[in-house]
């Protein structure tokens, strides 16, 4: 088990994450409107990216969780995705933006995309805070809201984990 260590190498800062969260929020605003939205985080490491991102927005929001994994406690993506947890509402003719905390191999997102389309939504918009573009795997896959492109390191804090430590850093640092 890894010793708890806030001196992880700061990689984002928490005032360059909390621009961007505010700048994504505006581009979601711009797009939707008044119209309301359903916030799908995807569980465990989108729950603090959600939280300050629904803080940002301006229209009615509802927000769900769906619980997915594909890592266990690996520092790579074991390309098996699990649906840990579902949703507890409908989304037919729902607005829906699904909330990554992290873009790798874009598998997992690729699955959840199709798994939440079965559910018949007016419209599903896709926002990553992290986006590894040079890990991606998944063909045809669009991340609409882009916080930033990052290079293919393993990152930690701001949800973010390994092993189920570090999500609670406020920044995202890297864990080499």
């Amino acid at each position: 088990m890894p010793s708890y260590n806030k001196n992880i190498p700061v990689f984002l800062s928490e005032a360059e994450i909390k621009a961007k969260v505010k700048e994504i929020a505006a581009q979601i605003t711009k797009e939707f409107g008044d119209e309301e939205i359903t916030l799908i985080g995807t569980l465990k490491g989108s729950f603090v990216f959600l939280a300050d991102l629904s803080r940002e927005l301006t229209m009615p929001t509802r927000i769900e969780f769906l619980g997915v994994s594909s890592y266990g406690d690996q520092t790579h993506s074991s390309g098996e995705v699990k649906v840990t947890l579902d949703l507890t509402a409908p989304l037919n003719d729902k607005n829906v933006v699904l909330v990554e905390d992290i873009v790798d191999t874009g598998l997992t997102l690729s699955f959840v995309l199709e798994y939440l389309n079965a559910r018949k939504p007016k419209k599903i918009k896709t926002a990553s805070l992290l986006f590894k573009k040079v890990a991606l795997k998944a063909k045809n896959l669009t991340i609409d809201y882009v916080g930033f492109e990052i290079p293919n390191r393993f990152v930690v804090g701001y949800g973010l984990d390994y092993a189920e430590h570090y999500r609670g850093l406020p920044y995202i640092g890297t864990l080499d």
